[in-house]
């Protein structure tokens, strides 16, 4: 993005290099980032700040977890009562089990089919219980050997004992006008039998851009504009698609809510603009903070990771900044952290190439 901006830039205004004025921050007096672009300056408010802030004490709560520090984790008491995501979306509980238990299953096929089909079937539920519930009842989850019958029966049987079989996470269409069933997961099987018989695990194997993936997903019945690119950045953890995660993005409601509390002017730029130039700002914005981020062992914040965190962050800028609305004008934190859940033994996609330095740095402090 800074590149093409730089050429515009070089091209119109002849070298001349433009300044994003964001004054002051809060009450406190800072030197503004410089930033080449062509747009107009933007306007923060004071969450703007809490936004890295958060970020890097989300981060450091996530190594002191990993390192099995006693708790207290955090001295801050937002974080230490309220629930939020990790500053990096793979290191959340559910994408750590997709990635090491669906994706990389090493008894389970490889082929693009079979991974895409486990894929999908795990995010439409987006739920560890239901992935396990299958795997009690069916054995394997393998895409040859799927049946409709068998896949739903095990699914009305749990709604019909009570259980919850999709995540809160964020809310599926039932899909009902597009395959009538008055079951929304049985329209969601059939959601999925529908991708299959078209071909789409390559189709997406074949495609170019991030974006163009997001399109073959955005085809289909009960699949919008965040969805869509929530599932093209899960298949992208496995070896179908290999995107860079900072080509592409899309703001979720939250995101959306978590801008428009940041910045009272967007100084002409979109919201996935602003994703992007939060991501392309990320260390200049902590260094001038003062603030120790600690990066996924070298890796920065991508554009999904940013956009996650606008999310997040307008959830704890209802505690820390309740005078500054967002659109929802939702005002309470509905999830406390509970501190029950089992320690991950973290894992990520191999072509991010950082899991040996996970296990050097086990290695050093054991040594230690």
């Amino acid at each position: 993005m800074v590149t093409k901006r730089r050429k515009q830039v070089n091209e119109i205004e002849q070298n001349k290099q433009l300044t994003l004025d964001f004054g002051e921050y809060g009450n406190e007096l800072s030197s503004a980032p410089e930033i080449i672009s062509h747009i107009l300056p933007a306007k923060p408010t004071a969450v703007f700040n809490t936004y890295w802030r958060f970020a890097a004490e989300r981060q450091k709560i996530f190594f002191k977890k990993l390192e099995k520090a006693p708790m207290p984790w955090t001295d801050d008491p937002i974080l230490s009562i309220y629930k939020f995501t990790n500053a990096y979306r793979a290191s959340d509980r559910v994408s750590q089990y997709l990635i090491r238990h669906v994706i990389y299953q090493d008894e389970l096929p490889s082929s693009l089919n079979e991974v895409f089909f486990r894929v999908i079937l795990f995010k439409i539920f987006n739920k560890i219980e239901t992935w396990q519930l299958l795997e009690d009842r069916l054995g394997s989850i393998i895409y040859a050997e799927y049946s409709f019958e068998r896949y739903d029966q095990v699914l009305t049987d749990a709604i019909q004992s009570g259980q919850t079989i999709y995540s809160a996470a964020y809310i599926m269409p039932s899909g009902a006008t597009s395959f009538g069933n008055a079951a929304k997961h049985r329209n969601h099987l059939k959601l999925i039998e529908l991708m299959m018989v078209n071909d789409l695990p390559k189709k997406l194997a074949d495609a170019k851009t991030m974006h163009q993936g997001f399109d073959l997903l955005r085809e289909y019945p009960t699949i919008g504009d965040f969805l869509a690119y929530q599932f093209i950045t899960d298949v992208n953890y496995s070896e179908i698609t290999n995107f860079s995660e900072m080509e592409f993005v899309i703001p979720g409601p939250g995101a959306l809510d978590g801008i428009r509390k940041c910045f009272s002017d967007l100084g002409g730029l979109n919201e996935p603009e602003i994703i992007k130039f939060m991501a392309d700002i990320q260390e200049s914005e902590f260094e001038r903070l003062g603030l120790n981020f600690q990066s996924l062992w070298g890796r920065k914040l991508q554009l999904i990771d940013c956009q996650n965190l606008f999310c997040e962050v307008d959830k704890y800028a209802r505690m820390k900044h309740p005078d500054i609305s967002g659109i929802s004008g939702r005002t309470r934190i509905k999830q406390k952290y509970s501190g029950k859940g089992q320690p991950l033994d973290y894992w990520y996609p191999p072509k991010w190439g950082i899991n040996q330095a996970i296990k050097e740095s086990k290695k050093i402090k054991a040594d230690i």
